[in-house]
């Protein structure tokens, strides 16, 4: 089977060198700190879980490396005001070119057509691409612990681990500074230990292997254990008045809004909340993940398949 991370490795890191030499990071992290406020992503996804309802952050992308093209007619603003008009809660949205077909531009159009909050779906290395997802709007950057494992930039030299933790670290902060949220990837109880040292309490678990670009779903409810108790697991027995954006900079958009959680309800005001990737395509999917007490998923696939994925967005999760 060829190694499909090693190449998108091989790539990201040319395309950084390339973007660093056009765009100096003194611009590029210039033009991020005159872009407009970022939308509040963790909010929005605690907000939506607090009301007993499922947390959808859909996805847009035209292509992917295991399943090829997905959509032939790929407009991201009209996918967008599909998803928003259907319930989605945040929108993930890829800007790999090689791989995915995506662009900056995607994601500017697709911000520009709703008002959700916007992941850039994409292979962080640098911090270059965190200034980069800034200024091309977005409000979440994803780090997939699996990248800086397997990166010969931070796994060389000794002491492998710090490396990987202390530049995960470092993207994590600047991305914060900057106002924006992050959700960090795993894929196995080796990844997510790594994860948990991060500030963020976004936990992305994929069901899909980066080398294989399988997916299997035991694969999110394998790891639940090992999710510290405080996450969305947690139900409460008395109604609680949280506030949905806790996690806020002073660049947001909009106002903190407090919600009184009936109990029953998941507490979603503080800890993890776990959003489960890739392989859900049927309700059954979503029916097993919220029996799990998973209330946050990413989809992408099963919605760019359909002629209108606002409408199966809605399918999907009825």
């Amino acid at each position: 089977m060829i190694d499909i991370l090693q190449k998108i490795l091989t790539v990201k890191t040319q395309e950084i060198s390339a973007a660093r030499t056009k765009k100096p990071l003194v611009v590029i992290s210039a033009e991020a700190e005159a872009a407009g406020p970022p939308r509040d992503f963790t909010g929005a996804i605690r907000n939506k879980i607090a009301t007993g309802l499922p947390a959808v952050i859909a996805e847009i992308k035209k292509t992917s490396p295991s399943r090829g093209l997905l959509r032939e007619h790929f407009n991201p603003a009209d996918i967008a005001g599909s998803y928003a008009s259907h319930g989605a809660t945040c929108l993930s949205v890829l800007t790999d070119k090689q791989f995915f077909q995506g662009s900056a531009e995607d994601l500017r159009l697709a911000r520009a057509a709703c008002n959700l909050p916007v992941l850039r779906k994409d292979f962080m290395l640098d911090e270059y691409q965190v200034f980069e997802a800034r200024a091309m709007g977005a409000d979440c950057i994803l780090l997939v612990v699996a990248i800086f494992l397997n990166s010969p930039l931070f796994t060389e030299k000794n002491g492998e681990m710090d490396r990987v933790i202390a530049q995960m670290l470092k993207l994590e902060t600047l991305a914060h500074s900057l106002g924006m949220a992050v959700l960090a990837e795993v894929h196995d109880g080796a990844e997510l230990a790594l994860a948990l040292q991060l500030n963020t309490p976004l936990v992305g678990i994929n069901n899909r292997n980066l080398h294989t670009f399988e997916t299997q779903l035991d694969t999110t409810l394998n790891l639940l254990s090992q999710i510290p108790p405080g996450s969305t697991n947690s139900l409460p027995e008395q109604p609680i008045l949280c506030e949905t954006n806790t996690i806020k900079d002073s660049r947001q958009e909009e106002p903190g809004n407090f919600t009184v959680i009936p109990p029953g309800r998941s507490e979603v005001s503080t800890g993890y909340i776990v959003i489960t990737e890739s392989g859900i395509l049927v309700p059954a999917d979503v029916t097993l993940m919220r029996d799990h007490h998973v209330n946050a998923f990413l989809v992408g696939e099963a919605l760019m398949r359909s002629n209108d994925p606002g409408v199966e967005l809605t399918r999907l999760f009825r």
